[in-house]
């Protein structure tokens, strides 16, 4: 790891104010306690979360463009009981010096992260260190201490007889990787799984928004009585529900290979889904395997069916991520010099309401993602833009993953741009149709709101239109656009199971 000292505020929730506004000058002193030094690792990269806002512990609710500052610098060589201080009195050019000097007085929430674990990709996995949460006044001078006296904890899957936990060892990624790499899974199983011990059953593949772990399926057990009552009663169908797992190298791991990541769709249908469908008694045909997902998994349950459309029987995608790289959110990556500003020279953004109204622009997005990645870029913040990169991306010298755009300038590369192209799906299907067209009919259902919180809907227009325009054969799948709705609004696990029901139904 470099000695690479960062002093980046992401958020500048108090831009307005700063000119003007009154200072304190804050002290964070943190250090790994006496009792936890067997847990700590000398390397990492150290987090100062400071929230104006109630609510989630504040190392949980980082959000470009949220009231939330994030502070962050790397060190090696930390010992446990040895003091790191956030200071914006101290010498800057001293490693493990932060400056906090414009923080405006006021109340505000605290909190450290040490984000030790590099082999995860978010920055609370399991065995990072955090300290308490701290409310504060800053008002003048004030020193506070914030030791990391918490560990967090390992994902766990809830006890019940139709909640099953998957984890077994990939040998294709692991060969890749040359290290042991697991795929995760939940299984929810129908309640004939048990009463029929001599019946098959067909398989839901659900993919989560972005990063969604498998322990997402906890939520049924835990407090869902409504769709647990309905699970079990005679009006659901009888289907097994696999949840996969988001976690990946880079962040979400897109189910796909990538030459950043490792072979994920190999290790997907080759490992992953035959070991499910044998241990708990899938049918085991394509036409009795169903995708679906919102958002990030909605992008995925249609990628997978286009780029495996031999192997799963059909695809319920909600929102999907930019299916189109010529409007890719507001960008054209093939002809747009800048991600950050548009040809206008106006801050291009990548978040709205659903009136119309920004919330954020793509270049606060991008530094709060620069801000997470241990190399001070996004390429390796284990966010969104991130995990494009990984996908999408070539692997460059350094073996991370080459950026699309310059990560403090926007600038785009368009060389790299041409090696997004093959994951670009409306560019996929539209030079493959001839032979994949029959492969995809009676298998594409899409939704999307007008209205999109995150611009996805031009990307998804395009894409109706180029199968609207194919023939031999003609284009059978189902697009729908809600008018002045947002992003996933409709999505529900209960709406899907009755679309697959209806399917199974059908033949």
């Amino acid at each position: 790891m470099k000695k690479t000292l960062l002093f980046l505020v992401t958020i500048t929730f108090f831009a307005a104010q700063l000119l003007f506004a009154q200072t304190g000058s804050l002290t964070v002193k943190t250090w790994v306690p006496e009792e936890l030094k067997t847990n700590a690792k000398p390397e990492g990269r150290i987090f100062l979360f400071i929230a104006e806002s109630s609510g989630r512990e504040p190392r949980l609710g980082i959000w470009p463009g949220g009231s939330t500052q994030i502070f962050a610098a790397n060190i090696e060589n930390w010992k446990a009981g040895e003091v790191f201080t956030f200071s914006g009195s101290a010498d800057l050019s001293r490693p493990k010096t932060i400056s906090l000097d414009e923080i405006p007085e006021g109340n505000y929430r605290l909190q450290v992260l040490w984000d030790q674990n590099r082999e995860a990709s978010q920055i609370n996995a399991e065995g990072n260190l955090y300290s308490q949460v701290m409310r504060i006044e800053l008002s003048g001078n004030l020193d506070v201490e914030l030791p990391l006296e918490n560990s967090v904890p390992p994902q766990e899957l809830n006890q019940h007889e139709l909640l099953k936990e998957v984890n077994i060892k990939s040998d294709v990624l692991s060969e890749w990787w040359g290290k042991e790499m697991r795929l995760k899974a939940a299984v929810l199983l129908p309640p004939a799984f048990h009463d029929e011990p001599d019946k098959y059953f067909p398989v839901r593949y659900s993919i989560a928004g972005y990063g969604g772990r498998y322990t997402r399926a906890n939520r049924f057990v835990e407090w869902d009585t409504n769709f647990m009552d309905w699970w079990q009663s005679d009006e659901s169908p009888e289907v097994i529900n696999v949840f996969l797992d988001g976690e990946g190298p880079f962040g979400d791991c897109y189910q796909l290979n990538s030459e950043n990541s490792g072979p994920y769709g190999t290790a997907l249908t080759e490992e992953l889904i035959p070991y499910i469908e044998k241990k708990y008694r899938g049918k085991g045909t394509p036409e009795t395997r169903f995708l679906d997902g919102c958002s990030t998994g909605g992008w995925v349950s249609l990628a997978l069916q286009l780029f495996y459309p031999d192997f799963f029987g059909g695809c319920f995608s909600y929102s999907p991520d930019q299916v189109d790289f010529e409007n890719c959110q507001l960008m054209n990556i093939y002809h747009d010099e800048n991600a950050f500003y548009n040809e206008h020279g106006y801050l291009r953004p990548i978040m709205r309401d659903v009136t119309g109204e920004p919330i954020v622009s793509q270049k606060a997005f991008i530094q709060h993602e620069n801000t997470l990645g241990w190399n001070n870029t996004y390429t390796t913040s284990g966010g969104q833009f991130g995990a494009f990169t990984a996908l999408f991306s070539p692997k460059g010298e350094d073996g991370l993953p080459v950026p699309l755009f310059d990560p403090q300038t926007g600038e785009i590369d368009h060389e790299v741009a041409e090696h997004w192209r093959k994951y670009d799906l409306k560019n996929y299907v539209d030079t493959n149709w001839k032979t994949l067209g029959p492969k995809i009919q009676g298998k594409i259902w899409i939704w999307m709101g007008d209205m999109d919180n995150f611009y996805l809907n031009p990307a998804l227009r395009a894409f109706d239109e180029m199968l609207k325009s194919k023939d031999n054969p003609k284009s059978d799948a189902v697009i729908n656009f809600t008018p002045m709705a947002g992003h996933c609004s409709g999505y529900s696990h209960i709406k899907v199971l009755n679309q697959i029901k209806e399917k199974l139904e059908e033949k």
